[in-house]
């Protein structure tokens, strides 16, 4: 079918993004809704694929176009405003106000009802980032640092308490980016974001990890961990692991520690073999003041074979989680997710020198987390030593 009219009812528009939510294709969920293919993809397109921006059903505050319908028969029948109301349900200034305002001079009509309504709820007004230019400048410049929207708009709110025009919601930064007519953010910006994408998509489950090749002898498992980590209340306890590239050929290490997610990477250059990790954790390990040297906590790869070379050497407790359980490394889960955005899938991470990883390394730790209550993690690791007892470091 062909629509005579580009405006499509709300509940047409309801229907055909709740089948989109539910995982249908553009074309089906116009069939459901009762839309050619050319309105789904035009529907699709003006929201900019986010679902987030696409209509949702209408409270029960207002009026539907189920309910104006009602009222349109009933008035035709002679009924009075108080006899809709109760039949409807609702109040009778309601009924009152709704055939006040929304009546022509050809009398009440639905469907002319509701999209009156509807336009008259929109309210249009000037994007706030593409009426503040120097607003507008800030929040380029912190994406381009790759800060996501809900960084940005914390520290904002931080920095300009009272400065409203200073502030911006995180919602409005990602429809800037992705909304057809709201572009007040340059397009290519998107890139910077931790997706990389151009359009929204619904979060996929991540990728299995296949259980270790060997036996490590000599494991401690992390139930023995100290109760101490679990609630991040004490600093120096860290999650570890190893993020893989292209044909799993290369691998950069990871280790982050809990109570302020502070990351350092490991730069294995040479390979991922047990030998050549542990060389590499006493190296980074050793930097660290010996408060800062609880526990380890870390898969069951052989890659962490030596570890009691790694332990003699920096008095460093290392714990094994269970197989097949991620969430007991949760922050190093995350952090490594956030890493992707500098070191893609697919790629050969032995091309990145010790000093790119460095230069990683701090700009993850500069950024705000809303876990930190929006504060950095090299703040919140700066605090923490700045309050405990220098201890000498070992070698």
């Amino acid at each position: 079918m062909v629509e005579k009219s580009r405006w499509l009812p709300r509940d047409v528009r309801v229907a055909f993004w709740e089948r989109v939510r539910a995982g249908s294709s553009i074309g089906a969920a116009a069939r459901s809704a009762g839309v050619s293919l050319a309105s789904g993809n035009r529907m699709f397109r003006e929201a900019g694929g986010v679902t987030a921006n696409a209509p949702a059903p209408v409270s029960d505050r207002y009026l539907s176009l189920t309910e104006r319908e009602d009222i349109m028969v009933l008035r035709a029948q002679g009924h009075s405003r108080a006899e809709i109301a109760r039949r409807l349900g609702r109040h009778r200034s309601t009924i009152g106000r709704e055939l006040e305002r929304n009546s022509t001079s050809r009398g009440y009509r639905a469907t002319s009802a509701q999209h009156t309504a509807q336009q008259r709820a929109k309210r249009s007004k000037t994007a706030k980032l593409a009426a503040q230019a120097r607003l507008r400048r800030r929040v380029q410049a912190l994406l381009r640092r790759r800060w996501s929207p809900r960084q940005i708009a914390a520290r904002l709110a931080r920095q300009f308490p009272d400065r409203p025009e200073m502030r911006v919601s995180h919602e409005t930064i990602y429809q800037s980016l992705y909304v057809q007519g709201r572009g007040a953010l340059r397009r290519e910006l998107t890139a910077c974001l931790r997706t990389g994408r151009a359009v929204r998509r619904p979060q996929r489950m991540p990728d299995g990890r296949r259980a270790a090749g060997g036996k490590i002898t000599g494991m401690v498992p992390i139930s023995d961990r100290p109760a101490e980590a679990a609630d991040r209340a004490v600093p120096g306890h860290w999650e570890g692991d190893l993020i893989m590239g292209k044909d799993n050929r290369s691998a950069i290490g990871t280790l982050v520690e809990r109570t302020t997610r502070f990351c350092l990477l490991l730069h294995l250059p040479a390979g991922k073999d047990a030998a050549t990790v542990a060389d590499a954790m006493i190296a980074t390990v050793g930097t660290l003041p010996q408060q800062l040297r609880r526990s380890l906590a870390w898969d069951q790869g052989t890659e962490m074979a030596q570890h009691a070379r790694i332990t003699l050497s920096t008095e460093m407790a290392i714990y094994f989680c269970d197989p097949h359980s991620p969430w007991q490394r949760g922050s190093n889960e995350n952090t490594n997710g956030l890493l992707r955005q500098y070191f893609p899938k697919g790629t050969d991470l032995s091309t990145h020198t010790s000093a790119d990883l460095a230069k990683v390394a701090a700009e993850l730790n500069g950024r705000p987390r809303e876990t930190l209550g929006w504060d950095t993690p090299a703040e919140r690791l700066a605090m923490l030593l700045s309050t405990q007892e220098p201890v000498a470091t070992t070698a």
